[in-house]
């Protein structure tokens, strides 16, 4: 045993603990401290003061803290724990809250050492070793000021549309008091573990769990042969084998061959890495486009490695591009890049009376995963209950499966409470990535840089699975052209099966890709032309009524483009003025899932006998403040107090929300909620009522549906971003990002979106990636080696909000998580071209820095 004081009071725990950490957290069950990395020490969220210095505790071992005094944020004195909290919930310096306990007791080392002195600059380096991956650094930075003046704002309470009152339930997450599923533990608690492929490409000869099976408090080890069910599972195409068995083949190095279930989590790991597999190695198939011609089939008894096509065309191209003044011919690379949520995917399933059981479960489609597990397990779905909890961020990474399958058929088969919560390594290795597409692009325009024509020809590596990688490039494919009217155009886009990661949804959704690749042959054909970057785009800017990309006809709600453009002009201007290195960038991103998709939400509202108002909505917390928007709504059209309104995710019933993606949350959550509103309001809002709302969208269509002007999508938001490059050091000195909303439904929180997502902008841009190797490998299996940028490193942003109402929209919304960092690559590539003269195609621009 080791003894320490633990928040004031002498503790003793086991000295065979991995770290730190895990006695903390398994052991003494300290929830503050969180599990982002371990034992890497690389995210800062298990930060913890030891003799009053701030450190990480998951790689410190428990021996070197014998005698120590360990101060976690649940020791620190109440009235300071209550000031940083307000501090943080005030300023909007947290959105999924994983980070920020870690944050906190950095934070109070700081002040505790430097008081008033403590200044910006000092406040960024010093959280060098902590990572946020959701508000870009900017709202901490402004806690911390506030916290150092010794000032404490008060909070402000939520108010309706328009209103920007601090976060729901803000000050739970800020104190790590709102539990993820790894904070759960319920009694009698069983912990599982993975054992993944080592080959990406082999054919499984063996699966010994002799070793695994010896090691005392292991209770049972699962393979394939132990599934009742469906082997495979998939969110579009039944394709992803939860186990790869005896006999089967393997296609990507996050296939699971094993599941391990011990009494503890360090056992169930140890036992887990004991699993032994004979393989027979086959060559990997790692080019994407090679792949497409492969004739051996990358994938397990799949046949062939197209995933997918999507095209379209209209006008004539080849007219258009042979009589066009200037012509730009150029291929753009994208990279993949990993999600970096801070909280690895952890599953708890416990069972209850009568054969049900109870899933908690942090994914970004509740009823999604309730169904595949009952696949897999071969049950009704009604017999589970799919609790869903907030997540620590997810960005897209969590819209598949990751150990939800097993973790379920461990606690099916052995009736008892399981939980698994992957490692970041296995979490890197599992989780769909970002897309890295090949565009072969052609675009024209005339003498006065007005575009003529349009040709692009997309290739992405889709990795094994299906995920969502056929809508990625459907999506790619339909944004191919950007904000801009083209009179012709013509697009294919291939999803290619290989063996590398796995890649699926991650905000912007191949919108991205498409578009760096657009803006950059925008300022090269405004080079040829003589004119400015930002001017060939006013000229370009899609208009209500013009024929936009695959044939839709765009509303109203398009003049956002444009007005997002004339927003930057002013900061643009200067910064040409000046003498500074100049990009600008124009995007558009759909809401929703449109193309054709019916897409129906509910919404409950229940008024209860204390006078309290419960708001009942199907959507996954994972940051984006879809709580606080169910909130606001209910407060806006009820006219009620505040404090009386309690949001809480109803899965109870089937209220047909599928993902969380695409902004879906604020767009359709808010119409279900303002209906249920209505509902009650037109009936008196009777007590102990549910009144349930609905808002759907069935009016778009299908790129290939042969539609002649389709309505590919319901609604879109906009955003021109102005990127300044100081010309002596290089560094990126200020980004302006003006977006256009719809309508903000809170402003505050809206605007820490953009920053966040202008940070991963930048990080996509310059220094992010998740290259594999020749064998399918990644090749960087660390948070610190993927290239994030860290708070000391970002630059000021500056966000100017633009409302153009989306017409049919609830309220005019259209969403600000997906369009976020659409245009900042094209921005900063052409300021760095600025700087130096060189067109850059490929990303990441600045990987050596």
């Amino acid at each position: 045993m080791v003894s320490f004081i633990l928040n004031g009071s002498e503790v003793s725990v086991a000295n065979d603990h991995p770290h730190l950490l895990a006695a903390l957290r398994e052991e003494l069950g300290v929830c503050s401290p969180k599990d982002g990395c371990s034992p890497s020490g690389q995210c800062g969220c298990c930060t913890v003061l030891v003799d009053s210095k701030a450190v990480v505790s998951c790689n410190l071992s428990v021996q070197k803290v014998a005698g120590a005094t360990i101060t976690t944020l649940e020791g620190l004195p109440d009235a300071e724990r209550e000031r940083m909290a307000s501090a943080f919930a005030a300023t909007g310096a947290l959105q999924c809250g994983f980070c920020t306990p870690g944050i906190l007791v950095r934070v109070a080392a700081l002040l505790d050492r430097k008081g008033a002195a403590l200044d910006r600059d000092t406040t960024a380096r010093h959280l060098g070793a902590h990572l946020c991956r959701c508000t870009g650094y900017v709202k901490i930075l402004d806690a911390v000021e506030l916290l150092a003046k010794a000032e404490t704002p008060k909070l402000q309470p939520l108010g309706g549309i328009g209103s920007s009152g601090s976060r729901y339930q803000g000050l739970d997450l800020a104190l790590g008091d709102k539990p993820y599923v790894d904070d759960l533990r319920p009694p009698g608690l069983l912990h599982g573990a993975v054992r993944l492929a080592d080959h990406a490409r082999a054919d499984v000869l063996r699966i010994d769990t002799t070793a695994a099976e010896s090691v005392p408090g292991v209770v049972r080890v699962l393979t394939a042969a132990d599934v009742p069910g469906e082997l495979r599972v998939g969110l579009i195409h039944k394709d992803w084998p939860v186990f790869i068995p005896e006999g089967g083949r393997t296609s990507y190095l996050g296939d699971v061959l094993a599941f391990v279930v011990a009494r503890d989590r360090a056992t169930a790991r140890r036992a887990a890495a004991l699993v032994e597999v004979g393989y027979r190695v086959l060559r990997t198939i790692t080019d994407p486009v090679a792949a497409l011609t492969d004739n051996d089939n990358a994938v397990w008894e799949l046949d062939g490695n197209v995933l997918s096509r999507s095209a379209y065309a209209r006008g004539d191209v080849d007219a258009g591009l042979s009589t066009s003044a200037h012509v730009v011919h150029e291929v753009f690379q994208t990279q993949r890049i990993e999600h970096a949520f801070l909280e690895p995917e952890s599953t708890l399933v416990v069972p209850e009376p009568a054969g049900r059981f109870t899933m908690f479960t942090g994914g970004q489609g509740v009823w999604d995963d309730r169904d595949q597990v009952a696949s897999v397990l071969g049950i009704d779905p009604q017999r589970i209950l799919a609790e869903q909890v907030s997540n620590g961020g997810a960005f897209g990474g969590k819209e598949d499966m990751a150990n939800q399958a097993q973790t379920a058929l461990a606690a099916f088969l052995l009736d008892a409470p399981v939980k698994c919560t992957l490692s970041r390594e296995e979490s890197l290795f599992i989780h769909p990535k970002r897309h890295p597409i090949r565009i072969d692009l052609a675009v024209g325009c005339d003498a006065d840089g007005r575009l003529t024509a349009l040709r692009a020809r997309m290739v992405g590596d889709s990795g094994p699975y299906a995920s969502v990688g056929m809508k990625v490039l459907e999506r790619a494919a339909g944004h191919a052209s950007g904000p801009y009217h083209v009179p012709a155009i013509d697009v294919e886009a291939f999803a290619a099966r290989t063996n590398n990661s796995v890649c699926g949804a991650f905000r912007g959704f191949g919108a991205n890709q498409a578009q760096f690749a657009m803006e950059g042959a925008l300022d090269r054909l405004a080079e040829q032309v003589g004119i400015s970057g930002w001017e060939i785009r006013r000229r370009n800017v899609i208009r209500p009524g013009e024929v936009w990309g695959p044939g839709q006809v765009m509303d109203a709600g398009c003049h956002g483009a444009q007005r997002c453009l004339e927003a930057v002009k002013p900061a643009y201007d200067a910064a040409v003025a000046a003498g500074h290195a100049v990009g600008v960038g124009l995007g558009l991103k759909n809401s929703g899932l449109g193309n054709g998709f019916l897409e129906i939400v509910r919404a409950v509202v229940r008024f209860e006998d204390d006078g309290t108002i419960e708001v009942r909505h199907c959507w996954t917390e994972m940051g984006q403040g879809v709580h606080t928007v169910a909130a606001q709504v209910a407060i806006e059209e009820l006219d009620v107090d505040p404090a009386l309104v309690r949001v809480i995710v109803d899965t109870t019933r089937e209220l047909g929300a599928g993902q969380t993606t695409g902004s879906r949350g604020t767009l359709m959550g808010a119409g279900a909620v303002a209906a249920a509103c209505r509902a009650a309001r037109a009936d008196g809002c009777r007590i102990g009522v549910d009144y349930e709302g609905e808002y759907r969208v069935d009016w778009t269509s299908s790129i290939s549906s042969g539609v002649e002007q389709p309505v590919i999508h319901s609604a879109f938001g906009y955003a021109a971003q102005l990127v300044v490059v100081d010309r002596e050091t290089g560094e990126i000195e200020r980004v302006v990002a003006a977006h256009d909303v719809g309508r903000a439904v809170n402003p505050m929180q809206c605007v820490g979106q953009i920053e966040g997502s202008v940070h991963m902008g930048l990080g996509y841009a310059l220094t992010e990636d998740f290259p594999c190797d020749e064998y399918g490998k990644p090749t960087l299996m660390t948070l610190r080696g993927l290239g994030i940028i860290r708070a000391k490193d970002v630059p000021p942003i500056d966000v100017i909000l633009v409302e153009e109402p989306q017409p049919r929209a609830p309220y005019g919304i259209k969403g600000v998580g997906e369009i976020g960092l659409v245009p900042t690559a094209g921005a900063v590539a052409a300021a760095l071209h600025d700087l130096d003269g060189v067109w850059r195609a490929a990303l990441p621009m600045r990987r050596s820095r």
